[in-house]
């Protein structure tokens, strides 16, 4: 109560500054924690062990509370559908990254089981990923070639010694996938998980567009049946599009139809899948019958050797020994392996988001990022590549009853089976199968092309962002343009940081609320009064346009008002100066004419005791503004730096010289400490300017008292 009448007797109307609010309501200081308080917190105990141990083991936490009532029968139908879906994706994904067919299946088999231990989504389906799998593959084709592995025969024809090659590039992808793997583990435990968050979501649909470009463009080689050297940096696809035109007479008869007829079959089958999925209780296997059918075909009409059919060849049994990664790579391939774990993550936690919304649960984001760094960084040591999570395998696990992560434990079940006892029978697959596959997968990443017409309606920025992400992509290749894509989205940010809407606020008749008066005919200016806003906050990029804007919004030329005065004053000192000659000449004249200097010396003594009132606009005959008040409305500031704190008080500086004061109104409390950090606040400029709310500071500015200036036009 002792408060309120203080505060009413000091401020008139009830209208707080900042300056009263912080005697009324004061900040609580802000507390650094001792090194005890770090200790206490940080200290080894039971409960701390156990608290560690759950975050990166979210198994121990759901697992003894699993529904097995509710969730078994589900989880098993959903592992099976999944695990038949991984056999095939696995075989065709190696293809795609350069690798032997069997390196899919061990892809397939230990992140998945490795996932079901340290993943937080309970319907991701992690394991090979096309995009991932082409950013490999072109790794791969640059830095071992097919013709660093080139053997004569005979002394005479060269050929590809294929195993060596296939060993060597099983090596580097398994250093790759260990630094993968590394980098992610990292990022999480320093709870980088934000870091996906500079991948928009139309960065992200345009780059799997363009990556699925490339994807597509890789395989044709396997549908035609022709021979191609392998290309790799920029403009290779085009390269690699070029070339393939120029051996199409060269093309295998056998193997184009081979890939014609499995495409057409998969096509029609996952589109009634799709159609019937409501009455269907699991999706129809299409690839996994296609392979097996088209195997059986291949080893009984031997494809091979009658008709030049590719197949996928030998395809060993059983699991290999863990293998040590060839370290001295690390320097060639760090900055792909971080690029593939950036990739991955995002569209790993996409999809994670998507699911836990819809199933009502959260996704721990730090936690998927060490949870797929663990997958790749150990698969790595088990000739695994680097892994990601299928948009249509997690699909079908959450469509075909799944719950859990059991589903993924039963899924690789189904491939450790596959990889110990039937793998073997494979070796007569055709690779056009394999190529069908995966383009008839990349009809959803196709499907996003669709974006532009929903962008250019809803938003250019993000457009703009969409195409150069898939130009630069398609271009210069996925590292480099992944690079390049992020950069051009970071500049969008800053180009509309530098290019905010900037408008005059009115108030709503009867209310309190404050409105642009270019869009609501109702708002009215409050008399005397410019009240501006940016829809921007202030830094270094923006804040000369904002102080540029703020003047042209005001109606008043303020530089050439405070150049005209400057002017002014000048000629008006030069006038002083000369009257106070004249006076000086006069008082002479008349102690030489022998006059007592009583009266003349009393009356200028009198002159020179009060000191003249200062100039004003009107007593120097410029214009004055038709306003008294600026109010800058700081509601969308969330950060200032040293040059906007610099500009700001050349702000106040200005407008002052024209006899307009400046307040500021909603300023965010961090804003406040950081203007305070940096010596904006001085004797002749605090807190009272500063008001708690727009409306506030526009009745402080209505019901302040403006005193005339005193007219000098008499002394002159």
């Amino acid at each position: 109560m002792a408060a309120e009448m203080v505060l009413s007797h000091r401020v008139p109307h009830g209208v707080l500054s900042e300056a009263d609010l912080e005697e009324v309501a004061p900040r609580t200081p802000p507390t650094k924690p001792s090194m005890h308080h770090c200790l206490h917190k940080n200290r080894c105990s039971a409960s701390a062990a156990k608290s560690l141990l759950f975050r990166f083991l979210p198994v121990l936490r759901w697992l003894p509370r699993y529904p097995f009532k509710d969730w078994l029968l589900g989880d098993i139908t959903s592992g099976f559908s999944v695990g038949i879906m991984h056999l095939p994706q696995g075989l065709a994904y190696a293809l795609l990254a350069g690798l032997p067919p069997v390196t899919g299946l061990y892809s397939s088999f230990y992140p998945v089981f490795l996932y079901f231990f340290f993943g937080t989504s309970r319907h991701n389906s992690v394991g090979p990923f096309a995009v991932i799998s082409v950013m490999i593959g072109s790794l791969t084709d640059s830095l071992l070639p097919s013709e660093n592995f080139l053997e004569s025969i005979n002394g005479s024809n060269m050929t590809v010694n294929e195993e060596r090659r296939d060993a060597a590039r099983v090596e580097l992808v398994a250093t790759i996938t260990v630094l993968t793997g590394i980098f992610q583990v990292a990022l999480g435990l320093l709870q980088f998980g934000f870091v996906v968050t500079y991948l928009s979501d139309p960065l992200v649909r345009g780059y799997t567009t363009a990556a699925s470009v490339h994807v597509l463009v890789s395989q044709l080689k396997n549908v035609f049946g022709v021979s191609l050297g392998e290309q790799s940096g920029p403009l290779s696809l085009f390269v690699t599009v070029i070339e393939i035109c120029r051996k199409l007479p060269e093309t295998n008869v056998g193997t184009l139809v081979t890939a014609i007829i499995a495409m057409v079959v998969i096509y029609i089958v996952k589109e009634l899948n799709h159609k019937f999925a409501a009455k269907l209780p699991m999706p129809i296997p299409i690839e996994l019958i296609t392979i097996i059918i088209s195997t059986g075909i291949s080893y009984g009409v031997n494809l091979n050797a009658k008709f030049g059919v590719s197949v996928v060849g030998n395809i060993p049994s059983g699991l290999k020994p863990p293998v040590v990664p060839n370290v001295s790579y690390f320097g060639q391939v760090v900055g792909n392996a971080f690029a593939i774990a950036v990739v991955g993550y995002a569209i790993c936690i996409s999809l994670g988001k998507i699911f836990a919304l819809k199933h009502g649960y959260k996704v721990d984001s730090n936690q998927e990022l060490i949870a797929l760094g663990f997958c790749n960084f150990l698969g790595g040591f088990f000739q695994c590549f680097a892994i990601s999570c299928s948009m249509s395998r997690s699909l079908v696990q959450e469509s075909t009853g799944g719950n859990s992560q059991v589903a993924g434990v039963i899924a690789s079940l189904v491939i450790l089976v596959t990889i110990l006892k039937i793998g073997e029978l494979f070796r007569d697959l055709p690779k056009a199968i394999l190529a069908a596959i995966i383009i008839i997968n990349l009809h959803g990443m196709f499907k996003q092309f669709k974006d532009i017409r929903t962008l250019w309606r809803s938003n250019r920025v993000d457009l703009t962002v969409w195409i150069v992400t898939f130009v630069a992509t398609l271009t210069l290749n996925l590292d480099i343009g992944l690079g390049a894509s992020v950069a051009f989205g970071l500049l969008t940010v800053i180009f509309r940081t530098q290019l905010p809407h900037y408008s005059i606020l009115g108030r709503i008749p009867d209310t309190d609320i404050y409105r642009d008066v270019a869009q609501y005919q109702m708002a009215q200016e409050v008399p005397g009064v410019k009240i501006f806003c940016s829809s921007s906050t202030l830094y270094f990029a923006n804040v000369e346009l904002y102080a540029e804007a703020l003047k042209k919004k005001s109606g008043v030329d303020v530089d050439r008002l405070i150049e005209k005065k400057k002017k002014a004053l000048k000629k008006l000192k030069k006038q002083q100066k000369k009257a106070e000659k004249e006076m000086a000449k006069r008082r002479k004249h008349m102690q030489d004419g022998h006059n007592g200097p009583g009266v003349a010396v009393i009356e200028l003594s009198g002159a020179e005791g009060s000191a003249p009132p200062a100039p004003t606009l009107r007593t120097l005959g410029l214009p004055q503004p038709s306003f008294h008040t600026v109010i800058l409305d700081f509601s969308p500031v969330s950060f200032v730096d040293t040059v906007s704190i610099k500009i700001l008080k050349n702000i106040f500086r200005d407008f002052h010289e024209i006899e307009v004061d400046v307040l500021v109104a909603s300023c965010p409390v961090p804003v406040l400490a950081q203007l305070e950090r940096g010596s904006f606040f001085s004797s002749s400029l605090t807190k009272h300017c500063f008001f708690p709310s727009v409306h506030a500071a526009a009745e402080h500015a209505r019901s302040g008292q403006r005193p005339a200036p005193p007219d000098l036009s008499t002394r002159m």
